[in-house]
């Protein structure tokens, strides 16, 4: 039995990933790769939307793959790549941009967002373009599912849309992607202000734990957390947003139960809390940033391996592109 194929991609935004990205995200990248044919990337094009320092965008790629294999991707269950190393990408992506409609284009939440925050004259083209882009990035692999979070599948729908648009015009070309739905799971917020979730876009990086900080400095970012009145360890969003997120991160790293924590904490005061917590999470994250650093280090093995992901991408990347050109119309060379 064929085991259906999963793609999702990451960008090189940031020197590190957060334990929201983790959580919310790549650990469920790491249990897909077990029964799915998943192909991983480092999306470095759709980073360019953004004005980036050069020296600083290679080494945030390459810090993006180390992290992604030292959290569990691995090379030898999935395909792990670099975009920019698959050519037809960028070719595939303006098929995709010829087939929608500018009032498509013009309705993606992302640009609309982006645009009036910047103005339309500050935003850059490739924010606007950016969608058919990341179609062709689903379409090029002719992905089954894409594991996402519920605010991308609008980009989802209208994948779907160019594919069957492009199927119906021109003959049975792309699989129709469905929307994986990641799990909810543990929803973890920023530190400093719990009622918002973890995001790199905080107003400050003391309430977001970040894999590639120092054990130090993610230990003294929890225990200087922001919490709630009062001293009893207890799960309530609503009364007790600080000390509910705190709870949330230690259970999901250290296995126990919300409710086993509230027991093993009751009669006990914030500070041994937060201690408890600082050790769950400098343990978890220490072998992982380790390991990281390692990659790093070898520069020539880590890119020994995106080169190899990319060898296998590409022959499924070529086909797709093949076929359509040829059910366009376009001449062989």
């Amino acid at each position: 039995m064929t085991r259906p194929r999963v793609l999702s991609g990451i960008q090189p935004t940031h020197d590190s990933f957060h334990l929201g990205n983790y959580l919310g995200a790549i650990k469920q990248w790491v249990e897909l790769q077990a029964d799915h044919d998943a192909f991983y990337c480092v999306v470095d094009l759709h980073a360019l939307t953004i004005e980036t320092d050069p020296a600083l965008l290679r080494k945030r790629t390459l810090v993006s793959a180390a992290q992604l294999i030292a959290l569990g991707v691995d090379p030898n269950k999935c395909t792990l790549f670099l975009q920019s190393h698959i050519s037809q990408h960028n070719q595939l992506g303006w098929i995709m941009e010829c087939l929608a409609g500018f009032g498509e284009a013009s309705r993606m939440t992302q640009f609309k967002d982006k645009s009036q925050k910047s103005g339309t004259d500050r935003t850059a083209v490739g924010l606007f373009t950016y969608p058919m882009l990341q179609a062709a990035d689903i379409l090029l692999y002719q992905a089954d599912r894409v594991p996402v979070g519920e605010d991308q599948r609008q980009h989802i729908e209208l994948t779907r849309d160019l594919a069957g648009r492009f199927n119906s015009r021109y003959g049975q070309t792309f699989q129709l992607p469905q929307a994986y739905i990641l799990k909810s799971g543990a929803k973890i917020n920023d530190l400093q202000d719990p009622t918002s979730k973890m995001s790199k876009s905080a107003a400050t990086m003391q309430g977001v734990i970040e894999i590639m900080d120092t054990p130090e400095s993610n230990a003294k970012k929890i225990k200087s957390s922001m919490t709630d009145t009062g001293r009893e360890v207890r799960f309530d969003t609503e009364e007790k947003p600080g000390i509910s997120n705190l709870l949330t991160i230690h259970c999901a790293l250290s296995g126990k139960t919300i409710p086993e924590l509230e027991a093993e904490f009751e009669g006990k005061g914030y500070g041994d809390f937060k201690a408890s917590v600082a050790e769950i999470v400098v343990e978890y994250l220490r072998p992982i940033r380790l390991r990281t650093l390692e990659l790093l280090e070898d520069e020539k093995y880590l890119l020994k391996i995106l080169r190899e992901g990319a060898d296998k991408a590409r022959i499924v990347a070529e086909k797709t592109l093949s076929d359509t050109y040829k059910n366009l119309g376009l001449v062989e060379r």
